[in-house]
């Protein structure tokens, strides 16, 4: 455990004393937010041209403290890859939003198409060498569903998923990042108690680096993530999904996250066959923000939402276990 608590604090106090100068760095070279017009009209004020690129702040602080107490595993080498993987397909779409001056960076099928070679990539290396089979375990009973080649794809779509989700979450100041703290210190917990300490400790470096990062991040922000911060940690937290065999399990861990995905889909779907709109605006935090809701409020209600999904999955982990 003490290992888990110095990776957690060394992360999250390297985020914040490179925090200043990383902002100032991103300021003199003008990485400034573009903002979507479909969003808020106030966020066309209030969040474009803040720093960008806060998510390669989040990777230094995560990175450094996990390879000085790294305990080498083939296991923890994956979550690494998948998020740093992810995160460079996050800075890809950043840096062209960057240059382009526009909110849309790759196309939705180049970023696909991207994900889905890295979670092939991945899925070969869990299977051949981090000791997973090519199954699904099903909560709170014994029964193990063997999907065979299906298990490479449906991790693409947990990877694909949940790092999409999270960059759909990342839309208020301090959101993601405090839902994805939340999210990871469940599954440090998970790790400690299934002595995986190799995952226990990237859970807690990650975890670390978004508190620190809140620092800067919180309402009002002076940096954001982007999508090279929010695909990374999407990515990571489906990467630790899997190899603590509780993919089903993060649909209620990640519950924040899998609300705020579903709410666009929904609203999709629900316009393209009525023409009509389920919600005022998604992903669902806009609606709140267009019911005249706070930003610092809904942001907290959603932390406690997340707090909530998170216990109680990791109730149903723990009673699964017999413990």
């Amino acid at each position: 455990m003490f290992q888990l608590l110095a990776a957690g604090l060394a992360s999250m106090l390297i985020t914040l004393l490179l925090g200043p100068k990383f902002i100032k760095f991103i300021k003199k070279n003008e990485f400034g937010q573009q903002v979507r017009e479909e969003g808020p009209e106030q966020h066309l004020k209030t969040k474009s041209g803040i720093p960008t690129l806060g998510g390669l702040l989040i990777i230094v602080g995560m990175m450094v403290p996990f390879f000085i107490l790294w305990e080498w595993s083939v296991k923890s080498l994956i979550v690494v890859l998948t998020t740093l993987g992810c995160g460079a397909i996050g800075f890809a779409d950043d840096f062209a939003k960057i240059r382009k001056k526009r909110s849309l960076g790759l196309r939705a099928r180049g970023k696909l198409l991207l994900q889905l070679l890295l979670a092939i990539v991945v899925g070969l290396i869990a299977v051949r060498y981090g000791d997973l089979s090519e199954s699904i375990k099903i909560p709170m009973s014994d029964r193990v569903l063997d999907v065979g080649l299906f298990y490479y794809i449906f991790i693409f779509l947990f990877i694909a998923f949940f790092s999409n989700a999270v960059n759909l979450t990342d839309g208020l100041d301090g959101l993601a990042a405090g839902s994805v703290t939340v999210t990871m210190l469940t599954y440090m917990t998970i790790a400690f108690l299934t002595s995986q300490t190799d995952l226990g400790i990237i859970a807690a470096c990650l975890g670390g680096a978004c508190v620190g990062f809140l620092w800067f991040n919180s309402f009002p922000a002076e940096i954001f993530m982007g999508d090279t911060g929010s695909l990374a940690l999407g990515g990571a937290i489906a990467a630790m999904a899997f190899l603590t065999q509780t993919e089903l399990l993060l649909i209620i861990i990640g519950g924040i996250f899998v609300a705020e995905a579903v709410s666009v889909i929904i609203q999709v779907i629900s316009f393209r066959m009525t023409g009509k709109r389920v919600f005022l605006m998604t992903p669902i935090h806009h609606h709140f923000e267009l019911m005249a809701w706070s930003e610092t409020k809904i942001i907290m209600r959603f932390w406690i939402v997340g707090a909530i999904f998170a216990s109680t999955g990791f109730t149903i982990f723990y009673l699964s276990t017999g413990r």
